[in-house]
């Protein structure tokens, strides 16, 4: 019971955020979901801009990732109809928007990932790839990606 599990921990999941662009929020294949990726983003606004190491910290990064997550989080409830669905987390994909030479990725994205291991126990183990790049759409700290199986 995923979603009561949510709600014993304080968890509200926002509102799906709209498509940015041409491109769909999913794609179901088989049990597989395929999300596109999310921003930091809650009620249509950036919670976080800007470039680490620069612009704002690793911790308030961290923080981005963990808003990403949620929004895919919201993606996933509303393409399978229930969280109750997943079985696993299988990638996670992580963007971090990253001064020269920043190497902190890594840390940045454990906010996302420890919010799917913090809702889904050990179905929230994931693959992953974390990167910094130089720029992400609208300025945003973070973006995340992420495919999943399903029941």
């Amino acid at each position: 019971m995923i979603e009561k599990k949510l709600l014993e921990i304080g968890i509200h999941l926002p509102s799906i955020p709209k498509p940015a662009g041409k491109y769909v929020l999913y794609k179901k294949v088989g049990n597989m979901l395929y999300l596109s990726g999310s921003l930091c983003m809650l009620d249509g606004a950036l919670t976080h801009t800007g470039s680490v190491g620069i612009d704002t910290t690793v911790d308030a990064a961290t923080e981005a990732a963990r808003v990403c997550a949620l929004n895919q989080l919201a993606i996933v409830k509303f393409a399978l109809g229930t969280l109750d669905r997943v079985r696993q987390i299988v990638i996670l994909n992580g963007f971090v928007n990253g001064d020269d030479g920043f190497s902190e990725s890594a840390k940045v994205i454990n906010g996302a990932s420890d919010l799917y291991h913090e809702v889904f126990g050990e179905g929230g183990q994931h693959t992953r790839t974390a990167v910094s790049v130089n720029g992400l759409p609208l300025n945003a700290t973070v973006e995340i990606q992420t495919t999943l199986a399903f029941e």
